[in-house]
C-alpha cells in the first residue's frame, strides 16, 4: 500500500464518521462527548484532515471493517460516569506502537537483528518495505472481531497507544518541525477506524501518547530504545503540546480520555518540574479545546503517586485521572517474591492507591498483568535476556528456568493457573477499590501470561470481570 492510498483511507474515514516497566536505568521492558460539527468535504486539506478548528464527526455513516466490508455503527455509546463507574478495560498494546516482545515475528521478518524498535525499523529498512510490513500489521494485529470479543468479555474500555510520528500534524498546526524521519507514518487512518469500531461496539476509549519526540523514557515502547532526550531541548515539549492540541481538536469528540504522555522517566528534579508544567499546560489545552467533556490522564513518572499530592485537584482542575502502572517483574526484590508474596504486595498497592485517590484525583491502574517473571521473549528489549534465568546480565541472582512460566499455556501447570487466577483477581480488586483498571495486554504472540485473550481461554481470567473465585484476599 502506498502512502497515497493510506491517506485515501484517512479521507474516507474522516468523511465517514500500544513498561518499565519498573526500572528506570534499563529497558524493561464514539461518540462525540462534545458538540461535533459535520465535516464539510471542502474543508479538508491535502491529506484529508479538517482545517482550522473543525472537529470530526463520529459514527454517522458506515465504516470499513477488517475485511473491507462496511457496517453501520450503533447510534450511541452507553454513557459512563467517570469517577463513579468503574473502568474495566484492556490495552491494545503493540498495535500502533511496536514492541518487539509483543510481536516478535514482525521483527524476525525483517531479517535484521539491529532492528530493535520502531525507530530502527524506519532507519534501517527500505521505506517501501517498512510501510508494507507496518500496513499489514495495522490491518491484522487488531481487527473488528477483537472489539466484539472485548465487549463480550464484559469490558468497558480499551486503552490505545499512538506515537507522535503517526499524528498527521502540519506546519499550519505548529511552529516546530513536523519531520518524523526515520519513523514511518501511516497508522492514523487505522486509529480512526478503530475509534469507529469502539463506537459501534459500545466501548469507551482511552488514547495515550505512547511515544514523544526524542523518547520520554528510552524504552522501545516509546518508539526508540536508548537515551531519552524528551525535555532536554527547547522544542520537544512545546512540539508535544501542539500534538496534544491537534489530537484534542481532531479526535477529541471520538475518545473519552486523553493521556498526555505514557511512562515519562524523570531522572532529575528539574525534569519533574518540566513534567509538572507540561501536565498543567496539556490539561489546559484539552480544556480549551474540548471543554469539560474529555477526561485527562497523567502518569506518576515512576515517582510514586504521593509525589503528585494536591496536583490538578478539584476545584482548580476537573476530570483528571492518575495512571499508575503495576508490574512486579522488573527488579530482583520483586522477582524474589513467592506466590503469596505477590498477593501481599498487591494488597499494599491497593491501600496506597485507595488512600491517594480518596484525597487527590481519580486513579486507575492503567497497566498490569499476571506475569511473575520477566521471561517473555524480549520483554526487556530485543536481544536482551531475562533476570529470572540469568540471561539478562552475568553474575546476578538466578531464580530458575522459564519453562512453564510463560509462552504457551499448554505448558502451564494447574497449580500455576490457579495462582494466576488468584493474582488476576487481587490486582483487579486494586482497580475496583479506586476508579478502575486496564490490563496489559489484549494480545501477545508468545507470552500467554501477558494476554487477556489467552487468559480468558485458559480460565485464569473470568468471563465476567467482576466474577470472583477468591474474594477478599486483602481483608485477612
Amino acid at each position: 500500500m502506498t502512502l497515497l492510498s493510506v491517506y485515501s483511507i484517512l479521507v474516507f474515514l474522516l468523511l465517514g464518521c500500544a513498561n518499565v516497566r519498573v526500572q528506570a536505568e534499563q529497558q524493561c521492558r464514539l461518540i462525540a462527548q462534545n458538540a461535533l460539527a459535520a465535516l464539510d468535504p471542502s474543508s479538508t486539506n491535502a491529506i484529508g484532515l479538517p482545517n482550522g478548528n473543525s472537529t470530526s464527526t463520529h459514527g454517522s455513516s458506515a465504516t470499513p471493517t477488517s475485511t473491507g466490508a462496511t457496517s453501520a455503527p450503533s447510534a450511541t455509546v452507553t454513557s459512563f460516569n467517570y469517577g463513579k463507574d468503574i473502568i474495566r478495560g484492556v490495552n491494545l498494546g503493540g498495535w500502533f506502537v511496536l514492541e518487539p516482545w509483543i510481536t516478535p515475528s514482525l521483527f524476525n521478518d525483517t531479517g535484521n537483528d539491529a532492528i530493535i524498535d520502531e525507530f530502527t525499523l524506519g532507519l534501517i529498512l527500505d521505506k517501501a518495505e517498512a510501510l508494507k510490513l507496518l500496513t499489514n500489521h495495522w490491518q491484522t494485529w487488531i481487527t473488528e472481531q477483537d472489539f466484539i470479543d472485548i465487549k463480550a468479555a464484559g469490558l468497558t474500555h480499551v486503552r490505545m497507544q499512538i506515537g507522535y510520528w503517526s499524528i498527521p500534524i502540519t506546519s499550519a498546526d505548529t511552529n516546530y518541525t513536523t519531520d518524523v524521519d526515520p519513523y514511518i507514518p501511516g497508522a492514523w487512518p487505522y486509529l480512526l477506524q478503530a475509534l469507529n469500531w469502539a463506537k459501534q461496539h459500545d466501548i469507551h476509549v482511552i488514547l495515550d501518547l505512547h511515544g514523544a519526540p526524542g523518547s520520554q523514557n528510552g524504552y522501545d515502547n516509546s518508539g526508540e530504545r536508548g537515551d531519552p532526550t524528551w525535555g532536554m531541548n527547547a522544542t520537544d515539549v512545546p512540539r508535544t503540546l501542539d500534538i496534544i492540541k491537534f489530537m484534542s481538536e481532531k479526535i477529541g469528540g471520538m475518545i473519552d480520555v486523553l493521556e498526555l504522555i505514557n511512562e515519562p522517566v524523570m531522572y532529575r528534579d528539574s525534569q519533574q518540574q518540566l513534567l509538572t508544567q507540561y501536565y498543567q499546560q496539556g490539561y489546559q489545552l484539552v480544556r480549551n479545546t474540548t471543554g469539560q467533556d474529555l477526561q485527562v490522564m497523567i502518569g506518576d513518572a515512576f515517582l510514586g503517586v504521593q509525589s503528585w499530592t494536591n496536583f490538578l485537584t478539584q476545584p482548580s482542575a476537573q476530570g483528571v485521572f492518575m495512571d499508575f502502572h503495576e508490574y512486579q517483574v522488573f527488579n530482583y526484590p520483586q522477582l524474589q517474591l513467592d506466590f503469596n508474596g505477590h498477593i501481599n504486595y498487591s494488597c499494599q498497592v491497593l491501600d496506597q492507591l485507595r488512600s491517594y485517590s480518596q484525597s487527590n484525583i481519580f486513579t486507575i491502574i492503567g497497566e498490569w498483568s499476571v506475569a511473575t517473571t520477566d521471561c517473555a521473549l524480549w520483554l526487556n528489549g530485543r536481544g536482551i535476556g531475562a533476570r529470572w534465568d540469568g540471561t539478562w546480565q552475568p553474575n546476578q541472582q538466578v531464580f530458575g528456568n522459564c519453562t512453564g512460566l510463560t509462552g504457551n499455556m499448554s505448558e502451564f501447570s494447574n497449580d500455576y493457573k490457579t495462582f494466576l487466577r488468584k493474582y488476576w483477581e487481587v490486582q483487579a480488586d486494586i482497580g475496583e477499590a479506586i476508579q478502575g483498571w486496564v490490563y496489559w495486554a489484549w494480545k501477545v504472540e508468545n507470552a500467554d501470561d501477558w494476554s487477556y485473550q489467552r487468559g480468558l481461554q485458559g480460565g485464569w481470567i473470568p468471563q465476567g470481570p467482576t466474577s470472583r473465585m477468591y474474594p477478599n484476599q486483602c481483608s485477612g
